[in-house]
């Protein structure tokens, strides 16, 4: 793998509440190179988006990221988002790391409209004039197939689709032409039509500009068309990490294989679909052993005493569980 653009070093975000602390994300570690698509998965509340949110510090009071490293590296400079004044993330923020945020209605200003929201980060990042910043926006919603782009400029998030609003989130985010572009399911409640549109958007912009790419989902098939390198979430943590079509191939940790055996198949009954049972952990809950361990058909005593590291199983796939080494020799 190339040298990283990012590197995420025991990343911990809290949420202090009157009831006790939420662990939202806990010791993340993980690596994006240029030009890479990283996924992340794994069930709702399981810290995908609060993972995003802390490489941008857009964590909202009372959490906090409370340990970890945050390092961007541009050319021969490394800098520590983490160490650095809260002011100056204005510079980085749409500018080195940008995000498509998960509903476009609720992240586009309803009151400003789609051309003014489009310029000011063009105005602000790039330093462009007032007329060059209206035609690189017109160029943009027309990059990302929205017609009579120069028109549209004037309208309102509500006069959108939700389709051409998600595409506009895109349009916005690549602006300033940013080293990595978070994506936080950017296609949740798009009909299948718009869903492959806007992944295969996101690949040729990527192409285009090298940028690197994490991708939050829910949706494994999104995560098999695009990404390079998958993280699986659950609980806080990121339990299994390693290339995608290993992954897809042999997944080690017993929640990957869970999530796996989920996925609907044309072959299989229609009457069907094989579920996880249980529930994921309350995250205000300091949890002992594995997490996952009351839901999981593998576990054995150890499971429940202790919470297994990440480690490197083969090369380049690393699994946090005491079981999967044996899954592996057995071929489980």
């Amino acid at each position: 793998m190339n040298l990283p653009l990012i590197d995420v070093k025991n990343l911990k975000t809290e949420f202090p509440l009157s009831q006790g602390t939420v662990h939202a994300v806990n010791n993340v570690s993980f690596s994006v190179a240029e030009g890479e698509v990283l996924g992340i998965v794994g069930e709702s509340g399981c810290g995908k988006s609060v993972t995003a949110l802390s490489l941008m510090r857009l964590i909202d009071l009372p959490g906090k990221i409370t340990e970890g490293e945050i390092w961007l590296y541009d050319k021969d400079t490394a800098v520590n988002l983490l160490e650095m004044p809260i002011n100056e993330m204005v510079n980085i923020r749409g500018n080195k790391i940008s995000m498509i945020f998960q509903d476009p209605m609720t992240s586009l200003n309803p009151v400003l409209t789609i051309g003014y929201q489009l310029m000011e980060p063009l105005k602000q990042h790039r330093h462009m004039s007032e007329s060059d910043a209206k035609k690189e926006a017109t160029k943009l919603l027309e990059r990302v197939g929205i017609p009579e782009a120069e028109l549209r400029l004037k309208d309102y998030p509500h006069q959108f689709s939700g389709g051409m609003r998600q595409r506009v989130m895109v349009a916005m985010a690549v602006a300033c032409r940013p080293k990595l572009l978070l994506a936080d399911e950017p296609t949740t409640a798009l009909d299948v039509t718009i869903q492959a549109q806007i992944i295969a958007l996101i690949n040729d912009l990527r192409s285009e500009i090298n940028t690197a790419v994490i991708i939050i989902t829910h949706d494994l098939g999104v995560i098999a068309g695009m990404a390079d390198r998958v993280a699986v979430m659950y609980a806080g943590h990121i339990v299994e990490y390693g290339p995608v079509q290993e992954i897809f191939d042999l997944p080690l940790h017993p929640y990957t294989k869970a999530l796996m055996g989920s996925i609907p198949h044309l072959r299989d009954s229609p009457d069907r679909l094989t579920t996880i049972e249980g529930y994921p952990p309350n995250l205000i809950e300091v949890i002992k052993g594995c997490p996952f361990q009351p839901r999981c058909v593998y576990q054995v005593d150890r499971c429940e005493q202790e919470n297994p590291s990440l480690l490197e199983l083969t090369a380049g796939h690393s699994c946090a569980c005491w079981v999967a080494s044996s899954l592996i020799k057995n071929g489980s």
